[in-house]
């Protein structure tokens, strides 16, 4: 009896990026309902540097939000930058995410002034951009150029929070979260084998 092949269903890869980054936005959400219900107790566990209770934070920083302006704020890019890298896999989606909340939240913790709390999912849209961005050059993909050219166009412009500025804004954040980014690009990317030398054909 011969066994059905299961044919690949080509709106799975669409819907899995749109369940896992819908998912996780929808996470941030119900932490801020907790936190705001708590008295905003959650927003102590951020990233808080030199500091030993402060490492909890690079694990938990950017899943709390100063209320929710600030969670707005950070929707939808983590909605558009997260799908469109999702669409590759979700094992990279998780893969690129992992590596910019490490990043960002260790840089963090090493450079921004001590008894300062920083928490948002912001370090995570910085390190989304500059993925996506940088992603191109080093899989020398034109479609994956073309992505990263559009991604520039629409959110360059927030590249400018990696400087210092507003006060309030963890521009340490930003610039790790971004150095996260490019980090992930470089280490993700497809490796090339070096080709074979051609052998000149000898006549005997």
């Amino acid at each position: 009896m011969s066994t059905p092949v299961r044919r690949p269903d080509a709106a799975e890869p669409v819907r899995d990026a749109a369940v896992l980054v819908g998912g996780f936005v929808a996470l941030l959400w119900l932490l801020e309902i907790v936190d705001t219900v708590l008295g905003n107790r959650l927003d102590a566990y951020g990233v808080q540097p030199r500091s030993d209770e402060g490492l909890v934070g690079v694990a938990t920083a950017p899943l709390l939000h100063l209320g929710f302006g600030h969670l707005v704020s950070n929707t939808l890019p983590l909605l558009v930058l997260g799908f469109v890298i999702a669409l590759s896999g979700i094992g990279r989606a998780l893969a690129v995410a992992a590596i910019v909340w490490v990043v960002g939240g260790l840089g963090t913790w090493l450079v921004a002034p001590a008894a300062t709390n920083h928490i948002g999912a912001s370090v995570l849209v910085f390190g989304f951009i500059t993925y996506l961005v940088a992603r191109g050059f080093f899989s020398r993909s034109p479609g994956q150029v073309a992505i990263g050219v559009v991604v520039l166009l629409v959110y360059g412009g927030a590249l400018w929070g990696v400087l210092p500025g507003q006060p309030g804004i963890s521009w340490q954040g930003h610039l790790f979260g971004a150095l996260g980014g490019v980090v992930a690009a470089a280490l993700l990317a497809p490796r090339r084998t070096a080709r074979a030398p051609r052998r000149t054909p000898e006549v005997r």
